[in-house]
């Protein structure tokens, strides 16, 4: 590794996620939800971006100002090609996080989001991010920070560091980082075939590898292979960023803020107990065995009253950004997969289900003959965008001026998936962010932007890309070795991509 890596691993690139908690659109239903006034976003910056996509969708599907850093070249690179496809004018650098922090060209920001590498980085960088922020994030600016959190980390973290031990030990220089994974996994697996006392006492750990060897290797070098690798406590990140003077203000997660998904009735009333909410949710960590944190904080928070608040609810426009579930809603919290209220969700989503823009006073107006209170459908619209139905909607004004930015993005994200599937994400103007697309699905989109009006056509377009670079689909285990066999199930995802996928894309205004 070469001094300028920090010890981050850097001679493999970081995987092409797109991460929407990153969407300074979302915070205004959090910070609502939890009575908290949420800034206008018109400065915005992400440290540490990785290939960029976040930053690039937001910056191409926004009026916000974007600058950020990465300090792999390779990776910048990337990221500044989306940016000069799109003409967002983002501003994305390759420099280190103090380097970065010099720059006497940035303005301050009502937004900063740093998510995952908190724990890949050095001390020395954790402080150079926290005088960052300190320095840069307006008074009511947001700050979003995920990270890997104690005590779900704590029966892992030994084993973490063997695995990474092995592949710096035991690992051949020079063979590249995927062979050291495979090396450190192979070795993990046999020292777990001798039954250590370590593994009996932890007996989730061999689920653990069996898991993690499931991922990708580029995903598993940036996740486990650092040499600086720290989960914490949420009092310690609470300390972390004191002299940042920003405060705790909810979870961007959104499911967490439901807690009958994620906490027994005992537990909901133990915390009830606990005044201190820095404390509380410390605690609450300690009940869900909390492994990764989705946080906000606030420089300078604000209280909304309580009609304020309803007020601002009610006007806060959202869209069914998912074909409507065809049976009983279920979500997943720390307690499982739990079942919503038929009543309640049903005709909310039949209202929602022609995937045009209301705002929740209208949904309130429109359902009030059905016995449904104002309470219940703000609690819907929370769980229904934390399981990825619905998302915010844009003014019309910021819609109508960045959807030629959108559509050259995605002109140039869909070309690219000819060649492959690294990116499976598309960027829609309406709500200010990314939309999962399989590779696929854009190829379809593809053959639509090509004259081809029906599934069939779509279909056969998509098999001659693959066919001529000697690719096959593979399902469920097994590749579809014949062109008839391979244009069947292409046929089959083209037309319900038709029924489903479709609508959605169009009203996202991405199709």
């Amino acid at each position: 590794m070469t001094d300028w890596t920090a010890g981050y691993v850097a001679d493999i690139g970081y995987t092409f996620g797109y991460y929407q908690e990153l969407n300074p659109l979302r915070v205004k239903l959090a910070f609502l939800n939890a009575g908290l006034v949420c800034p206008e976003m018109g400065a915005a910056c992400e440290l540490g971006y990785g290939q960029g996509l976040s930053a690039n969708l937001h910056a191409a599907a926004s009026l916000t100002q974007w600058h950020g850093t990465d300090f792999n070249p390779s990776q910048a690179g990337f990221a500044q090609e989306l940016a000069n496809v799109c003409g967002s004018d983002a501003k994305l650098y390759d420099e280190s996080f103090a380097d970065f922090a010099k720059r006497t060209d940035l303005p301050d920001f009502d937004y900063i989001g740093i998510h995952g590498i908190w724990s890949w980085i050095s001390d020395e960088n954790r402080a150079c991010m926290v005088d960052f922020i300190r320095s840069k994030l307006k008074v009511g600016g947001v700050l979003y920070i995920s990270y890997n959190t104690l005590p779900g980390w704590a029966a892992f973290a030994p084993m973490r560091h063997l695995m990474t031990k092995h592949a710096e030990i035991i690992g051949a220089e020079g063979t590249g980082i995927v062979s050291r994974i495979n090396g450190a996994l192979d070795f993990t697996e046999k020292l777990l075939a001798t039954n250590p006392i370590y593994v009996l006492a932890n007996p989730q750990i061999a689920e653990r590898i069996n898991k993690i060897k499931e991922h990708s290797r580029h995903y598993l070098a940036h996740e486990y292979f650092n040499r600086d690798w720290l989960p914490m406590h949420f009092a310690t990140m609470a300390d972390c960023l004191e002299p940042a003077k920003v405060s705790y203000a909810c979870s961007a997660h959104y499911l967490d803020h439901i807690e009958a998904v994620n906490l027994t009735t005992d537990q909901q009333m133990f915390l009830k107990e606990i005044p201190d909410t820095m404390f509380r949710e410390s605690v609450r960590d300690f009940m869900v065995n909390q492994q990764f944190r989705r946080d906000y904080w606030v420089k300078g928070p604000r209280r909304l009253s309580a009609l304020g608040q309803a007020e601002a609810l009610r006007q806060q426009k959202v869209i069914l950004v998912a074909h409507r579930p065809d049976a009983s809603l279920k979500v997943t919290g720390s307690l499982g997969e739990a079942t919503m209220s038929e009543e309640v969700y049903n005709p909310i989503l039949d209202l929602l289900a022609d995937h045009k823009p209301k705002t929740i006073g209208q949904i309130e107006q429109a359902l009030k003959d059905n016995g449904i209170v104002f309470a219940q459908i703000t609690q819907a619209m929370v769980v229904l965008t934390g399981a990825g139905h619905l998302a915010a909607v844009q003014d019309e004004g910021v819609i109508s001026k960045t959807k030629k930015c959108t559509d050259k993005l995605n002109a140039h994200l869909i070309n690219k998936a000819r060649g492959g599937s690294d990116i499976s994400y598309l960027v829609s103007p309406v709500i200010g962010g990314g939309i999962a697309v399989g590779r696929f699905q854009q190829l379809f989109l593809l053959a639509m932007s090509q004259g081809k009006k029906k599934p069939a056509d779509w279909a056969e377009m998509v098999w001659q890309i693959l066919s001529a670079q000697g690719q096959k689909i593979v399902k469920e285990g097994k590749t579809l070795e014949t062109a008839e066999e391979n244009l069947v199930e292409l046929s089959g995802q083209a037309a319900a991509f038709a029924e489903k996928q479709l609508p959605v894309l169009k009203a996202l205004q991405i199709a």
